[in-house]
Formats: structure tokens, C-alpha cells, sequence
């Protein structure tokens, strides 16, 4: 079956041709002109090729186009129906349901539109998508789908000059990795089409590569009436992509040159910035200006913009607030017409400060008095602060001083420079008066300041206290005198006595009693404070402290205390809460894991307020304790005996019963480890108060040790871990422990039952950790063992015991074996008739463990004996 394509890179097959066994080949040619077919290609197996099949299996395409993509998917039993297929992108975003349709009824389609270039994500520069089987998961298999970002954003600009055309445009970083990018353009001979569109006879133009990612190319020469069409050219190994073409125009896209001879002037006594400038050179259209100004030399410089309105000339008025400032000023311009750009900002013009009039006063001064014991004068220095902008509109050339002397006597002195003046007081009275001078004329309200040596001996100010607000603000607060008037102000001093710093000072009221001073105050430094009384003939006697007053001042006075004083006290609060958190806080952190005592089983009733508590707790007793198991009381059933054979032949002797005991747990020798591992003999727990050399393990278990042959016995071998066979005892009697129903002795032996469920019992070493450990070592594999079947008295003779170490079984004795043989006759009565009662099927309570580990100096003595 032949199928013919034109310019495509996929083609949908029908039902029939997929199934049958088919393969499919494809060739080429040119498509315009003349040529020859291509040889076919590799023959692609429809039946037995992959699983899934995407038709095309890659594809490019541009950020924002619709594409389509074909799947295929077949099963173990064969196709899929297209129905059941479902669409994943990135296995992460499914694919709308909206978006499938069906191409066939087995090949699904998938319908993307406004597709987005994805993120960069290392060497995976496309976007994944998967066709599934709805229900059964996705194929490994997937379509690539490269999606390029063709938006450059082309701009052009064309050079005040008219003579170079600048081009640029950017691109994405991700959009460079994936292949090159070429600029191509196409230049009609007049003007631009209304759609413009890539032409067969473009041209590609060189570019350079800038730092910002972004390419620069110049068209020079150009024609300004030409239509240039452009357009970025994307090339990739699965194809080749077109920006969206752009056309200028050379003469729409203009930046001109910045205006020149800009000037600026600020009108006197009125507010009004005039500007001034020339039109660019090569402005062949009517242009239209921006103006922007600043006040002041602050960097940056807060520039303010002011539009020209049409038609424009070349000059414009501005309204100012400020007059005695220096404003800086530039000027812009750009075409009307066309896309045209604003040209660059012309070079800076700066005004001139004039004076508007003369200053409306004279500045404040005040004067130190300095005594000169070389010369036998006195000097005065006069201080005076400079006059602002609004008060010398707008500028101070020089200060005049002028002298007024008894007698009629006047001189003045000039400072063009400086804010201070020394001259020599030898007088006995002189009024000084400080004017200011700009180029209008000299200031007409002026102040007076007289010295006199009478004057200065009147103590007007009664009192003068200094409050600390806080390291910025400090009151000061006084009293006059009574009946002392006259006062003209008052001239208040500080200075920092621990620092060589000058003196500041401040002119304050008459009618005011009290003064805030904000300076920078440090609150270990010492401040000298003086108040000053001035009068019309002459500076008072000053009042001078050197201290911060305590406590507060009049309710009258107290101003903006008020306010400090809550705030200080509510955060003394918050202080004193915070501390009180923190060492709650602390003292649950540190004492977290520590238990209280008083929480302890041990502790419950005992009295921790008498001193003896903690030394009867910690203290060791010499007194002994008596030896009594640990384990708790319950119904006694005797199941297991084992009996150690002897080396000698059967004769009748005794049985030894081992003691279960534990050593006091006052014992000052002995640990944890000792008090249930010690075994000695029947004065073992005062042995080992008294510190006699013990064997490190002790074995405890019920067992009875005879010198009788094993007759009548079941034999059977154990390994140490095993049995309880290897255990033997010492030389000398053991005493029985305290059980419920008392202690049993019987002489020159003894016999001890521990309650169980299990024929026998596994050796274990218990460490001083308190686990159970393999006893391996203190009994050798070689020893014979003899193990007595004992069963219940109502369960007949007939029962067999099994054993742990082996497949036969031990037929146990009769009951007489027991209860009339040779085995209780030794015995007392007492214990006969515990036996014979406990023989009887009982609920029994096991122990773990129920039994310790013996001495081993005791085990070599039963051996020998």
C-alpha cells in the first residue's frame, strides 16, 4: 500500500493495514523542481515493535502553539482501544479528558494547546508525556516535546546623527543551550508591508552576544524610508523555528540628540525657575521636551519632572518654593511622531543664590569670660550661631560688631568667616551688637548684650536642679529670688566635665521655669550645669550644678514625666516576669530527668523531714539479716529431683538438699551480683558479712544430692547447659531456706522443692547486670547424670516421663519408690507428708529465675567426696 506526504513527518495509518503482520518504509525527495526518489528506508515492523508507538515520537515547537501528538498502545492481547488510553505530562500533570480524541478506534490523539517551555531541569531539556492504559499504569516509554521560547523581542533605534541603525533583542538562556539563534532580515524599498512575513530572499545579519543575554546588532548604512523586515531564526536538530517577523522603519525609530546651552536662572523675590536651551542639530520633526529638577546637592539627587506643553519652544517657567537654594537642571526631547525615542538627558545647569533682601535680623550670640593673669585683663569671647536662609534671604557675607562704651565711645569689627570673636573687656561696662551683612544691606533687628561687673554680682536665680529623662533629654528646672525684675532671659550652659568638649549653650524665655535639653547625654559622665539671668544692664550671677537631682520635681513642672515614668515602671515589671519565666524555665530544663523520691514504691511512708531518714536509706547495718529466697510464696509440687551418682558403688546414704538463700542485701562485701550468686554453707549469709574469700558463681536450684547408686533411676547425658547434674555441692551440710510452711533440716541432709511446670531446668550464670547468661565452663560434658521421673499420685504407675536431650523415654518408679522405699526413710516424718501432699496435681506459679549459681569450691567437694 503506497501513502503519499507532502512536508509531514508523521502519517495515521487505518485499522487494516495495523492488523495485519506489516512493516512500513519511507523515502524523499525534493519538493520543488526536478529530482529523484531516495532509496526507502529500514523496513520498521508494525506487528512486532515496541509497546507503545507516538506518532511523531519527538517533537519542536514554539512557547504558545497548539500541537498534536498520536499513541499507539499495545497489550499482551493486542491493541488498546483508543478509549481506554489516558495522557500524563511529566507523570506528574494529567492531561485534560477534554483534550483526547480519536484518530481511529485504536490510535488515541492528544490535542495540547498554548504550550509553555518548560523549566530548566539539567540534561532534560523537554517535557515527558506518557500514554497510559487507564487503570493499568504508564509505559516506561514516552514523547519528547521541545518547546522553545521564539519571543526576542526586537527593537530597533536609529542615532541622532541619521547615518547607523542599532538593533537588539534577548533571549533565554535555556533557549541557547538547546541550539543556535541567527538574525535574518528583509529590506523592501519603501516603507513596511501592513503584514509582514519571512521572505525566501532574506540575508542573516552578525550579531554579538552581550553580558545580560542579550545580542546587538547595527545596520549601517541604512536607508531611512526602507522598510527592514526581521526576524530570529532557530535552529534545531529536529528542526528549524521562526520568530514572529518584525518591520521598521529607520526613520520612525529616531533617538535625537540631547538639547544644548541649557541655562537656568531663579528670579529675585519671586519663585520662578527659568530654562532655557537649543533644539538638537538633524531634528527634522517637531519634538517635544521634559524638564527635570533637583534643590540641593543630596545624592541621589531627588529629581522632579516637569512636562513642556505644545508647542514647545525652547525655554520654560517653573514655580519654586524655596528661594535661597541651588537647583540643578536638564532637559530631554523626543520625536512626535513614530516610535520614536527619548534622546539622553542634557548636561546639568545650575543656578545661582542671590540675595532677595537684606537679613531680617541679627544672630544670637553669647560671650565667655576668660581671665588673662599674664596680662592682669580679662577677655571675652563672643559666640553666636549662624543666621538659617529664611532669616538672611538668602545668604550672610560678613558679621559687624559693633562696641558701645561709657562716654560715647563706639568702634565695629568685621568677621567674614567664623562664628566666633575675642576682644578684651577692660571696662566697666560695654554693649555689644552682632549685625549681618549679605549684598542688600545689613540686618535692622538686632539683639544687645552688655557686661558689667556690678551686674554680675546679683544672685537672681535662687535655685537650679539638673533631672536625667534618658540619654537624650535632660530637665532643668530653677527658681528666682523674690523681688528681683528686670530679666530679660536666660542663657542656660552645659558641658561634659570628663571631656575636653566646648561649652554649648542655649537662650531660653523669661516667663519659663524649667527647660528641656536634648543632646546626647552618656549616663556615666559627669555634666556641670549653669543658668544665667540676663538684664537689660548687664549679665547676673549664674547658679552652676554639677549632679542629677533625685526623685521628681513639682507636679506643676514635671511635663513629660508623666509619660516616663509609667513606661519605666511597666517595663521593670515585664523585666522582673521575664526573669521569673526563665528560671522557671531553667530549673525545668536542668531537673527534667531528676525523679522525685517521693514518687518511689520504696519511699511511700517514709518521713524525708528527719535527719535520720537519708541515713538509715544509704547507711550500711552490721547487723546480720536474715537469709530468706527471693522468690514469692506459692503452692509447692515436687516435679523434678535430680540426683548426682556418686563414684563409689550403690550403698545408702544421705541426700543434701542445696539452700536456696540470699545473702543480706546490707552485706558491706557484697554487691548485687554477690548477693544472689554467694553459696556456701548453712552460716553462708554471715560468711559473707564476715568477707570470706567466695567462689564468683554460686549455683541455686531445687536438686538432691545422694550417695546411692542410680538404680531404678533414667540415665541420660546432658550438656551444661542442660541439666542441673553437674552441680556439686560442698562437704559440709546446707540449711534449708524459709518457706511458708517453715524450714525443714533433717540432719546430716536435706531436701528442697521449687515450684515449676518443667520437667527440668537450663543452667544460666545471672550477671551483675541482672541477665541470665549460658553457664558453660563450671560443668564439665563428661559428668553422669541420673534424673527421677516423679508424676502424681492419681495418675498411676504405667506414665512415662520424656526427657529434653533425648528420643526414649524413662519409665519412672513405683510410688513406693517415694513413699515406703528406702528414699524416705531417712527422711523425717514432717517432710514425708509434705512430699506425699505435694504430690498431688497443683496450679503451680513459675519463677524465672528459680535457681543461682553455687560456689565452685562447692562443687569440687562433692566431687572428691
Amino acid at each position: 500500500q503506497m501513502l503519499q506526504v507532502a512536508l509531514e513527518s508523521s502519517v495515521a495509518v487505518d485499522n487494516a493495514l495495523l492488523d495485519s503482520p506489516s512493516s512500513v518504509q519511507v523515502r524523499s525527495r525534493n519538493l520543488h523542481g526536478p529530482g529523484f526518489w531516495s532509496d526507502w528506508s529500514t523496513p520498521y515492523n508494525l506487528t512486532g515493535g515496541a509497546e507503545v508507538l507516538y506518532f511523531p515520537a519527538r517533537v519542536l515547537a514554539s512557547a504558545g502553539s497548539t500541537l498534536s501528538i498520536l499513541c499507539l498502545y499495545r497489550s499482551g492481547s493486542g491493541a488498546v482501544r483508543a478509549r481506554e488510553l489516558q495522557w500524563w505530562l511529566d507523570l506528574a500533570q494529567p492531561v485534560p479528558s477534554a483534550q483526547y480524541s480519536l484518530q481511529s478506534s485504536r490510535v488515541g490523539r492528544v490535542t495540547l494547546p498554548s504550550v509553555s517551555a518548560p523549566r530548566p531541569r539539567g540534561a532534560f531539556p523537554y517535557s515527558a508525556l506518557y500514554c497510559c492504559q487507564r487503570g493499568r499504569g504508564c509505559h516506561r516509554s514516552y514523547a519528547e516535546i521541545y518547546v522553545v521560547d521564539m519571543d526576542f523581542n526586537i527593537s530597533c533605534e536609529t542615532d541622532g546623527y541619521l547615518t547607523k541603525m542599532t538593533c537588539r533583542w534577548s533571549a533565554n538562556p535555556t533557549t541557547l543551550l538547546l541550539g543556535s539563534l541567527q538574525l535574518r532580515y528583509h529590506r523592501s524599498q519603501i516603507y513596511c508591508s501592513d503584514f509582514p512575513s519571512p521572505s525566501p530572499d532574506s540575508e542573516v545579519k552578525e550579531c554579538h552576544l552581550q553580558r545580560n543575554h542579550s545580542y546587538e546588532c547595527t545596520f549601517q548604512p541604512i536607508f531611512l524610508l526602507s522598510g527592514y523586515t526581521l526576524w530570529v531564526e532557530f535552529k534545531h536538530f529536529l528542526g528549524t523555528l521562526e520568530s514572529s517577523p518584525v518591520c521598521v522603519i529607520p526613520a520612525d525609530v529616531v533617538k535625537p540628540l540631547p538639547p544644548s546651552n541649557v541655562g537656568a536662572e531663579l528670579t529675585r523675590n519671586v519663585g520662578l525657575l527659568n530654562v532655557s536651551w537649543a533644539q538638537p542639530v538633524f531634528a527634522s520633526r517637531e519634538l517635544t521636551f521634559q524638564i527635570r529638577w533637583s534643590s540641593g546637592s543630596r545624592e541621589p539627587l531627588p529629581w522632579q519632572l516637569y512636562e513642556v506643553p505644545r508647542p514647545a519652544g525652547s525655554w520654560a517657567v517653573i514655580p519654586v518654593e524655596q528661594l535661597c537654594v541651588e537647583y540643578v537642571v536638564q532637559v530631554r526631547c523626543r520625536e512626535l511622531e513614530g516610535a520614536a525615542y527619548w534622546s539622553d538627558w542634557s548636561r546639568a545647569a545650575q543656578t545661582l543664590v542671590q540675595d532677595i533682601r537684606a537679613p531680617l535680623q541679627g544672630p544670637e550670640f553669647w560671650r565667655i569670660v576668660s581671665e588673662d593673669p599674664a596680662r592682669k585683663q580679662r577677655n571675652v569671647t563672643l559666640l553666636w550661631k549662624p543666621l538659617m536662609q529664611n532669616h538672611s534671604l538668602c545668604s550672610v557675607s560678613r558679621y559687624i560688631i559693633k562696641h558701645q562704651t561709657p562716654g560715647n565711645s563706639s568702634w565695629e569689627e568685621f568677621v567674614d568667616h567664623g562664628t566666633s570673636w575675642t576682644f578684651p573687656w577692660m571696662e566697666p561696662t560695654h554693649t555689644i551688637t552682632i549685625l549681618a551683612m549679605n549684598s542688600v544691606g545689613i540686618s535692622a533687628n538686632n539683639s544687645n548684650l552688655t557686661l558689667s561687673q556690678q551686674m554680675s554680682t546679683v544672685d537672681a536665680v535662687q535655685s537650679l536642679s539638673a533631672y536625667l529623662v534618658n540619654s537624650t533629654c535632660v530637665v532643668v528646672v530653677w527658681s528666682l529670688s523674690p523681688q528681683i525684675p528686670g530679666i530679660k532671659s536666660f542663657v542656660i550652659e552645659w558641658r561634659n566635665l570628663n571631656k575636653e568638649e566646648q561649652m554649648k549653650w542655649m537662650q531660653v524665655p523669661p516667663n519659663l521655669r524649667k527647660y528641656f535639653i536634648y543632646d546626647h547625654f552618656i549616663l556615666i559622665e559627669k555634666y556641670q550645669f549653669s543658668l544665667y539671668p540676663v538684664f537689660a544692664g548687664g549679665v547676673g550671677k549664674a547658679r552652676t550644678t554639677d549632679q542629677f537631682a533625685r526623685g521628681g520635681f513639682e507636679a506643676g513642672s514635671t511635663g513629660s514625666l508623666h509619660m516616663v515614668l509609667p513606661i519605666v515602671f511597666s517595663t521593670s515589671v515585664l523585666l522582673l516576669g521575664a526573669l521569673l519565666v526563665s528560671h522557671q524555665r531553667m530549673k525545668k530544663l536542668l531537673w527534667e530527668d531528676v525523679p522525685n523520691p517521693k514518687n518511689c514504691s520504696w519511699a511511700q511512708g517514709i518521713n524525708f523531714q528527719q535527719p535520720e531518714t537519708l541515713e538509715h536509706l544509704f547507711a550500711k547495718h552490721p547487723e546480720p539479716m536474715s537469709c530468706e529466697p527471693l522468690l514469692l510464696e506459692a503452692e509447692m509440687v515436687l516435679e523434678d529431683i535430680s540426683v548426682t551418682k556418686t563414684l563409689g558403688k550403690e550403698e545408702p546414704g544421705d541426700f543434701l538438699g542445696i539452700d536456696s538463700t540470699f545473702p543480706s542485701p546490707q552485706d558491706s562485701e557484697c554487691d548485687s551480683a554477690c548477693s544472689s550468686s554467694h553459696f556456701q554453707s548453712s552460716s553462708f549469709c554471715r560468711s559473707c558479712q564476715d568477707g570470706e574469700a567466695l567462689a564468683e558463681g554460686d549455683l541455686r536450684y531445687a536438686t538432691v544430692v545422694s550417695s546411692c547408686a542410680c538404680s531404678g533411676l533414667c540415665r541420660r547425658k546432658t550438656s551444661p547447659r542442660r541439666g542441673l547434674g553437674g552441680c556439686c555441692l560442698g562437704e559440709h551440710p546446707l540449711v534449708l531456706g524459709a518457706f511458708s510452711s517453715g524450714a525443714w533440716e533433717v540432719g546430716s541432709g536435706a531436701l528442697l522443692v521449687f515450684p515449676g511446670s518443667q520437667p527440668s531446668r537450663a543452667l544460666s550464670l545471672v550477671s551483675s547486670e541482672g541477665f541470665s547468661e549460658p553457664l558453660g565452663e563450671a560443668f564439665p560434658g563428661s559428668a553422669q547424670l541420673c534424673y527421677l521421673g516423679v508424676t502424681a499420685l492419681d495418675k498411676g504407675h504405667g506414665d512415662l516421663l520424656p526427657t529434653d536431650s533425648s528420643r526414649d523415654t524413662c519409665q519412672p518408679q513405683n510410688m513406693d519408690l517415694l513413699t515406703q522405699g528406702e528414699l524416705l526413710q531417712h527422711l523425717p516424718t514432717s517432710v514425708k507428708e509434705f512430699i506425699q501432699s505435694s504430690l498431688k496435681p497443683k496450679g503451680t506459679v513459675p519463677y524465672v529465675p528459680q535457681f543461682q549459681m553455687a560456689a565452685a569450691k562447692g562443687q569440687e567437694a562433692t566431687e572428691k567426696k
